[in-house]
């Protein structure tokens, strides 16, 4: 599976799960997981002797890191830099979002 395969069988998932939210927005969903992907590429930091080819396959075991990175900063949209939040009597607070790497392991230089 190439990046941009992975790319539209994320976005398409995700749209799936979220498409019924009021707010919905594809455009945003897919910024979101563009994003996610570029982040998960620049934690692998991959040598410059990587081809294309080798990044996709590679790439593809962070599938679901990259949908649940792209899923939280999704649904974080409109409460950036929140740590928490209280509103009539209800509280939610939120994962580090650094948790959502783990696993991606960068390439020793």
């Amino acid at each position: 599976m190439t990046v941009d395969e992975m790319r539209n069988a994320i976005v398409n998932e995700l749209t799936i799960e979220l498409k019924d939210e009021s707010a919905f927005s594809q455009k945003k969903l897919e910024i979101k997981v563009d994003n996610a992907i570029r982040e998960v590429k620049r934690a692998r930091k991959y040598p410059s002797s990587y081809s294309d080819e080798m990044i996709d396959a590679d790439m593809e075991q962070f599938y679901s890191n990259i949908k649940n990175i792209a899923l939280y900063d999704y649904n974080m949209i409109g409460v950036e830099g929140q740590s928490a939040s209280t509103e009539n009597g209800e509280s939610r607070t939120y994962i580090d979002r650094n948790k959502l790497f783990y696993g991606i392991i960068p390439f020793a230089r």
